[in-house]
């Protein structure tokens, strides 16, 4: 066993980190952000994503400090657990939560996806196709997360870094026919400052995937180095590159568009403005991106399934793996209630429902943390200041919400009923088995 743990370690280094890290932020997050963001604070958006950048370093914090002291692939659910040992119904919360948050963005990723596709043939571009193709690009790579891991982590890092190759040269492109003068005034009538921050905790989704590394925690080099070099760099290279992209966007594509075309908004702007070439690169960017944050965030999302199983909160068959590390089962059911999702829900829907579960789960992280600051070695100012920063964000998420659509609201709102229920009922049978 000790010499398959061994060998695990070295299937996954640096790059590959880095790559699961970015595959998972850098996807279907920032092209439905975009819209969104410009439909509410106009050219105020790029720092609006460069402060939700800056709360996502905030939480990515927490996450390192606590994957350092308990070492666990495990990551935010095991860390809660670790955490807090006796609380049972907490452990099972958090686990339910993290699951669905995550499969929530894999539906994110896949509605992307199928939206640009959909977009380049007529006889797809229909709700139907869209979700067709959704489902068959979550089939894609649930296949190639099953053969091979080292393969995996192959695909991903072509996928990663030719993505943000191509991203970053349609973002020159764009800065090359657009007029900066056209993201002035910076701060335009009506954009408030909660307004700002309210556009900044939604953009956090896009910056959810960091945590994916820790997962492959038995199946990395040198995790206590690698783990907050990989996620402190992809955030980084992600915050960069969502401004400058932002920025871009804006300096050539009137904002009406954007608002109107929302999710494949780039590809649209690129047609008028950048010509055929300009449309089928951005188009292929966008490809490239939703295809690797499906990958990485199978890959890492369906390791936790599994840890959560093997706990007892969560069906024990979602345990089970086959080559002794790739848990089949848990891709499987990930992939199938992913789709389900895109079956049943709407992007804007996707999108707040990831938002809001994961700032819930960074702030449960950086509670976590706070309760540990002495073994984690956390200054308290700063413990206190990253909780209270994604608490707000958090309310702000709530505010908006209340204001624009109380009926997404409460749907948002019956399905945390639903996974409660759900946590409840295992934490009872967890708490039964003990007793």
């Amino acid at each position: 066993m000790n010499k398959l743990t061994r060998t695990r370690r070295k299937e996954l280094r640096l790059p590959e980190l880095i790559a699961v890290a970015l595959g998972g932020m850098v996807g279907g997050g920032i092209f439905a952000i975009l819209g969104v963001s410009v439909e509410q604070i106009g050219n105020t958006t790029p720092i609006a994503i460069l402060i939700g950048g800056v709360l996502a370093f905030f939480a990515a914090y927490s996450y390192v400090k606590l994957a350092l002291l308990y070492k666990d692939e495990g990551a935010t659910y095991s860390f809660y657990k670790k955490t807090f040992p006796h609380n049972y119904l907490a452990a099972s919360v958090i686990g339910w939560l993290i699951v669905f948050g995550y499969i929530s963005t894999l539906a994110l990723y896949a509605f992307t996806f199928a939206s640009y596709f959909c977009s380049q043939f007529a006889f797809l571009y229909h709700p139907w196709g869209n979700k067709l193709v959704a489902g068959l690009i979550i089939t894609i790579f649930a296949v190639i997360n099953l053969i091979s891991v080292r393969g995996m982590g192959r695909i991903e890092d072509f996928l990663v870094y030719t993505k943000i190759i191509i991203l970053l040269f349609i973002s020159g492109l764009l800065f090359g026919e657009g007029d900066i003068q056209n993201t002035l005034p910076l701060i335009e009538q009506g954009t408030t400052l909660p307004s700002i921050l309210i556009v900044s905790a939604i953009t956090f989704v896009a910056y959810e995937g960091f945590q994916l590394v820790i997962h492959a925690y038995d199946e990395m080099e040198n995790p206590q180095k690698n783990i907050p070099r990989a996620i402190y760099s992809s955030i980084i290279i992600a915050t960069l590159f969502y401004t400058a992209l932002a920025v871009a966007a804006l300096t050539v594509i009137p904002k009406a568009d954007l608002i109107a075309d929302k999710e494949y908004a780039l590809a649209a702007g690129a047609a008028k403005f950048l010509g055929s070439w300009g449309h089928i690169i951005v188009i292929l960017g966008a490809l490239l991106a939703t295809s690797s944050a499906i990958s990485g965030t199978l890959f890492g999302a369906s390791r936790l399934m599994a840890v959560i199983a093997r706990d007892g909160y969560l069906p024990a068959i979602l345990a089970r793996k086959i080559k002794f590390y790739i848990p089949a089962n848990a891709i499987i059911l990930m992939s199938l209630m992913a789709f389900i999702l895109v079956l049943s829900g709407t992007l804007q829907v996707i999108l707040e429902f990831g938002s809001i579960t994961f700032i819930l789960v960074s702030l449960l992280m950086a509670y976590a943390n706070f309760v540990r600051r002495v073994q984690t070695n956390t200054p308290y100012f700063l413990a206190i200041l990253t909780m209270v920063s994604l608490l707000v964000a958090g309310i702000l998420i709530f505010i908006f919400e209340w204001q624009e659509n109380r009926e997404q609201l409460a749907f948002i709102l019956g399905i945390y009923a639903l996974l409660a229920i759900g946590a409840v009922v295992y934490s009872r049978k967890k708490k039964a088995m003990k007793s």
